[in-house]
């Protein structure tokens, strides 16, 4: 058994881990992200059509909900590999601002998680707070279907809470090569606003600055999860190249 301390060094470096507030906004909201995932559409009806698709792939109506943002980032690992890390998410502050926005599990279960404001849950100075949002499960697909051309998992869930987002999917998928896709993975994360009841206004009515702050925050977390999960698979190939 070779030292692993004589191993060759790794070439991905892991991404920093947050200790506070301030590191949480440096990291998720200052930050400019390494790669873009935003993912922006050439015309209206083009981006209509790509949200039909998104919707219509979880199962969920089309005539009541409207895809407002959709990020997506390759990442070289397996799409198993990143599935569990989803199923795995808990706020850890290396992929997410858990000081700003705390994960929270009821009952340590992913299929229902509050993300509290400073994790504060009950009062804050006396005034009782909502959650930022409360994300209830409406399907976890862990095994893809026999049909299924790309190998698709995915967390589907109903959001409420302070700023009522409607659905919210993570979805992680094989490369579709007619796309131009070339990463071992695709991971989709994808938004749909219920502005009050009103679906299918969201996209003029939800404010454009939360909408900004969305896009970086998420952008970030989707860039470091691909930088956590391609370390974490280059150093477990390196230490078992050395052992």
């Amino acid at each position: 058994m070779v030292n692993q301390q004589e191993s060759s060094p790794i070439n991905i470096n892991p991404p920093s881990r947050s200790k506070n507030v301030f590191s949480d906004i440096k990291n998720f909201l200052i930050n400019t992200p390494k790669k873009p995932t935003l993912i922006k559409f050439e015309s209206e009806e083009t981006r209509k059509e790509y949200n039909r698709r998104v919707l219509q792939r979880v199962g969920i109506d089309v005539n009541k909900n409207f895809v407002l943002n959709v990020h997506k980032i390759g990442v070289n690992a397996p799409v198993g590999y990143i599935f569990n890390e989803l199923l795995n998410w808990n706020g850890d502050s290396t992929c997410w601002p858990n000081h700003v926005a705390k994960v929270e599990r009821i009952d340590n279960n992913i299929e229902n998680i509050e993300i509290l404001p400073f994790g504060f849950k009950k009062s804050f100075l006396g005034m009782n707070l909502i959650p930022l949002f409360k994300l209830h499960s409406i399907r976890i697909k862990s095994t893809p279907d026999a049909f299924d051309f790309d190998n698709a998992r995915y967390l589907l869930y109903d959001c409420t809470g302070g700023y009522p987002i409607g659905i919210f999917v993570m979805y992680v998928r094989s490369p579709i090569e007619e796309m131009g896709e070339i990463a071992q993975s695709q991971l989709i994360f994808a938004v749909s606003f219920n502005f009050y009841g009103k679906e299918k206004e969201a996209n003029r009515l939800v404010n454009k600055i939360w909408e900004s702050v969305h896009n970086r925050v998420t952008s970030n977390v989707l860039n470091r999860v691909k930088q956590l999960s391609e370390w974490r698979l280059e150093k477990m190939a390196n230490d078992m190249e050395y052992l």
